[in-house]
């Protein structure tokens, strides 16, 4: 997936919709802020996420840090191979480290998220 056509959540997580069903993964950026990822979990399918609340956890050797929903809907997918592999995420967060797809709840939208400017914008501010 290209970065320039994803949108972006303050805790560093990136989205896609495609049609109903939305990507959700976390950016380069906070890869490289977590370093070495040995642990993933994720919800199961056919959970219910909300927007704005943890569907499950990274844990780094440095952190153990929240995945945040920013859509509400129904869990579809979760990317097994995480399981097995979590340094996936680092290798290709925006391919084949993707975490959840979530069938979004009608009238849903990715608006309130950052463009991929905005979110360059943020993660400078934080660099200080």
């Amino acid at each position: 997936m290209d970065p320039k056509d994803l949108r972006y959540a303050p805790s560093h997580e990136w989205s896609r919709l495609e049609g109903d069903v939305c990507t959700i993964g976390i950016t380069k950026f906070a890869c490289e802020q977590l370093t070495d990822v040995v642990y993933i979990e994720l919800p199961d399918v056919g959970d219910h996420v909300f927007t704005g609340d943890s569907f499950g956890e990274i844990e780094s050797v440095k952190a153990v840090s929240d995945l945040y929903s920013p859509v509400n809907g129904e869990v579809v997918a979760i990317n097994k191979d995480l399981e097995e592999d979590p340094g996936i995420v680092a290798k290709d967060p925006y391919g084949k480290g993707w975490m959840v797809k979530i069938k979004v709840e009608p009238g849903s939208s990715l608006d309130k998220l950052m463009t991929l400017p905005q979110y360059e914008k943020q993660i400078a501010s934080q660099d200080h």
